[in-house]
Parts: C-alpha cells; sequence; structure tokens
C-alpha cells in the first residue's frame, strides 16, 4: 500500500506533468539507431512496466539487453535482424489485434519510434553500451532535463530544503529544478534546472561548492546530481537506480582529523551514502563518482540515511518497519530496530553515536540504543512523522499534524511546538552558524524559524 504522504504527493504533482515534454523524445535522423541514446529509452518507457523482473508477463523481459534477446513462454524468438518485420517483438508491437499488442492497456508506440526500432533491427541490432547485462535505466545516459515551467500553476510539495554553508540561502527542491531564496526576504534569487522530477534530498558536499541532488520519478529512475552550486553546471551523475532518491547523507571525518572543521558542523569526506526507493543503500565517492559499496537489507524502501559523527557507522529507515545501522565500512549489519511496528521516516545518530532517534508512520519518535537495539523512550509527536533534523543538544521532527517539533536531547521532551502551517510538514533543515531552522509544507509554504526560542523569523510560498 502506497503511504498517504506519497499519495498526497502524486496528486499535487500530476498536473505537471503535461506542462513539460520530454527530453528523451526520439526522432529518426541520418546517424545509425543507438542501443543505448534510442531503443533503450523506448523499452524502458513503454515495456519494463510488465517485462521486468518484477513481472514478466508471458514469461518476457526486456529490462536488459540479454534478457530482450531471450524467448519468452512461446518459444518465438523476440529479435530478428533479417528482416525488421520478423520476430515476435516486432510482430506484437505491430499487432492490429487488441489482445497481442504491445505495449498492452496502454497507448500503441508512436509510428517515429516504431521506425526507430525498425532502423535498430536493420542496422543489425547492435548494442553499444558497456555491459549488455546492465539494466536499461542505467544503460541510458544522463539525460537532458526540460526546463520546468516559467510560473508554476500550483505549488510544489517541499520534500527537500537546505541551507547554503553561509546560511543566506535556502534551497528548495522544485520540480524538475532546485529553487534558491534569499534567507533575509524569502525573494527568489536563482533556479537551478536539469534536475530530476521531484527533488527529495539536497546536501553541500565536502568543498561546499557542489549540491548533491536526490531526484526522480517515482517506479521509473532515480539519480543523485552532483551541481556547481554557483553556475548551476552539471559535474556528474551517481547512484543511478529504478527507482526514486528519497535520501542522502554526506560521511563525516572522525574528530580526530586534521581537517578544519565546516560552517555548519565536523569536517566531512568525499562518500556519501544515498537512499533509494529500490530498496538499496549506495555509498558513492563524489570524485570518482564510483559506487564503493552497495548494501541490499532492506525489503521495502530505504525511506532516510544517516551516518554516526565519527563516520563509521550508518543508520537507515525503511518502508519495510525497520531501522538497521550497518558497519560504514564493510556494510555488515550490526542492528535491527523494529520498535516502530510502522513504516519508518527519519534517523539520527546521538553525539557518541551509541543510541539512535527514529520517527515513522507510528506518530512517535522513538530513542533505542544501537548494541542491543533496545528502546530506551518515546515521544509522542501528533502526527505521521518525517525526517529529523538534529542540531547541538536538540532535534526537530516534522509532522503531518502540520507542526514542526523541537525535542531536548537530554530530556526527550517538547520544548517548542512550532505552528502556522496548513499542510503537512515534510522537510526540515538546520543551520548551525545562523542558529535557525527552515520547514517545507505540502502546500508549498517555508518558514524560518529561531531554533532556540521557536520565534517566526519569515514564511513564504516557495512557487516561482
Amino acid at each position: 500500500m502506497v503511504p498517504p504522504v506519497y499519495t498526497r504527493i502524486l496528486s499535487v504533482l500530476i498536473s505537471f506533468s503535461s506542462l513539460l515534454s520530454s527530453a528523451w523524445a526520439t526522432e529518426p535522423n541520418a546517424q545509425p539507431v543507438s542501443f543505448r541514446s534510442d531503443v533503450a529509452l523506448i523499452f524502458l518507457e513503454n515495456c519494463v512496466a510488465c517485462h521486468g523482473p518484477k513481472k514478466a508477463e508471458g514469461g518476457y523481459r526486456i529490462d536488459t539487453f540479454d534478457e530482450l534477446l531471450k524467448p519468452g513462454d512461446s518459444g518465438e524468438i523476440p529479435i530478428v535482424t533479417a528482416s525488421a518485420a520478423s520476430g515476435e517483438l516486432m510482430r506484437r508491437i505491430n499487432s492490429g489485434d487488441m489482445s497481442e499488442r504491445m505495449p498492452a492497456d496502454a497507448e500503441a508506440l508512436t509510428s517515429a519510434q516504431i521506425d526507430v526500432l525498425k532502423r535498430w533491427l536493420t542496422e543489425g541490432a547492435k548494442f553499444d553500451g558497456e555491459k549488455s547485462n546492465t539494466t536499461l535505466n542505467l544503460v541510458i545516459p544522463p539525460r537532458q532535463f526540460a526546463d520546468p515551467p516559467a510560473t508554476y500553476p500550483a505549488p510544489t510539495p517541499i520534500t527537500a530544503l537546505a541551507f547554503s554553508p553561509n546560511g543566506s540561502h535556502l534551497l528548495v527542491g522544485g520540480y524538475h529544478e532546485v529553487t534558491v531564496w534569499n534567507a533575509a526576504d524569502g525573494t527568489l534569487t536563482r533556479r537551478i534546472k536539469n534536475i530530476g522530477q521531484r527533488v527529495h534530498a539536497i546536501v553541500f558536499l565536502a568543498d561546499q561548492k557542489t549540491i548533491a541532488v536526490g531526484c526522480g520519478e517515482p517506479g521509473r529512475n532515480g539519480e543523485v546530481r552532483l551541481v556547481d552550486f554557483e553556475s548551476g553546471q552539471l559535474k556528474g551523475v551517481v547512484g543511478r537506480t529504478s527507482d526514486v532518491v528519497l535520501d542522502i547523507a554526506v560521511r563525516p571525518i572522525p574528530k580526530a582529523s586534521s581537517e578544519p572543521a565546516t560552517p555548519t558542523g565536523p569536517p566531512v569526506s568525499n562518500e556519501i551514502a544515498i537512499a533509494s526507493a529500490d530498496g538499496l543503500i549506495r555509498i558513492v565517492n563524489t570524485d570518482s563518482l564510483a559506487e564503493t559499496r552497495t548494501i541490499a537489507n532492506h525489503a521495502d524502501w530505504v525511506t532516510a540515511i544517516a551516518w554516526s559523527d565519527d563516520g563509521t557507522r550508518l543508520v537507515s529507515a525503511s518502508r519495510d518497519k525497520s531501522a538497521k545501522v550497518f558497519d560504514a565500512n564493510s556494510g555488515e549489519l550490526l542492528v535491527s530496530y523494529s520498535g516502530h511496528a510502522a513504516a519508518v521516516r527519519g534517523v539520527a545518530f546521538l553525539p557518541d553515536g551509541k543510541q539512535v532517534f527514529s520517527t515513522g508512520t507510528d506518530k512517535k519518535l522513538h530513542r533505542w540504543e544501537v548494541e542491543a537495539a533496545k528502546k530506551v523512550t518515546e515521544v509522542a509527536v501528533g502526527g505521521e512523522a518525517y525526517k529529523i533534523a538534529r542540531g547541538d543538544g536538540f532535534i526537530f521532527v516534522a509532522g503531518a499534524d502540520n507542526q514542526l517539533r523541537r525535542i531536548d536531547q537530554s530530556s526527550n521532551k517538547i520544548t517548542h511546538t512550532l505552528s502556522g502551517y496548513q499542510d503537512w510538514v515534510l522537510a526540515t533543515s538546520y543551520h548551525a552558524g545562523t542558529n535557525r531552522i527552515a520547514g517545507g509544507a505540502m502546500n508549498g509554504e517555508v518558514r524560518l524559524w529561531n531554533a532556540t526560542d521557536g520565534t517566526l523569523l519569515r514564511n513564504w510560498i516557495a512557487k516561482p
């Protein structure tokens, strides 16, 4: 069952789909047809949903080039290069019988798409990627996204936000973009484009000049885009996956390191942890752009991720009703906490790394020991709770009851309840240098508060 928060986000964003034309549109040209640039996209967008690893209608899969060549249950050869009209695949695509025609229960492929496939077949049905067993979403080159609309017809849900390193600006996830707002007066200063459809995470890397943006389109693709903050230029794409990226965390360097501290916390490394809706955790080196480790231990979406302060451990939250702690170097599972008995949405280590805070759909904040996964205490937070922002001696928890709560780490008491929102609070970010907390809501509203006393500093609707 899809959680209510994602159902609501989908209903709000679906109206945008008709505003943008796909930047993946494939048109016939004089150049040889490329499988990775032209053909793979057609199959990914029209065929994989019914012929992928999770669902293979007729025993036929099309999610990799290798699988594409294998017959399904009928035993008919799917790809024949001697004639563009031959082969079971093209026969089904061109069939006038609706019970046979592919894609089933969907619009037929366009004449332009069919022409691309015919040309690819007559040219020898060649594979021009690196590995033929790679899934189609990873074979396709990183795409250039269409520009977002100049003016939004309605606000988009805020599922990610982050302060700039000096706290002067607030970055907010938009539709195919990150919008940059002046924190002093709430005015829009810049728009960083060429981003995935939905943005669920924004973090600054160790150089304090590059942002990592976790984005994607649910059920279709996900990735982390590394973007130069000042110029908006794309520097790299990592963590590509078949479903949307939901969280990113930058690995800290142990306090014993001689590296200088950053304006917003301890020094950090060139590694990030990526949490995705495909159930995997990926560790990526942002210098080499290589995945150094993949952790496959959750049975459902990984919704949030956090490092311990010394960078030796990772804690993850999942829709599979668990939070898990891993050894950051080996990826070995150290402990699993199932005290929520419900989907877990947010996680954060306490400074000593011996305990964890976690939030979830049970409408509670849990505090538990890492060593034995034993619950220390729980705090009712009024509504489904999302990601956690940690400060010095306190944490902030965003919730579906239109509230943002400040909770003291020593007493486990709610010290301030930040109200005034007209919709669910989905995202939050804390800036230590200016001692401010920001919260973003389903209706597109941003509220900026003094983190100590809960004084509202300003608010605005983050709608270009």
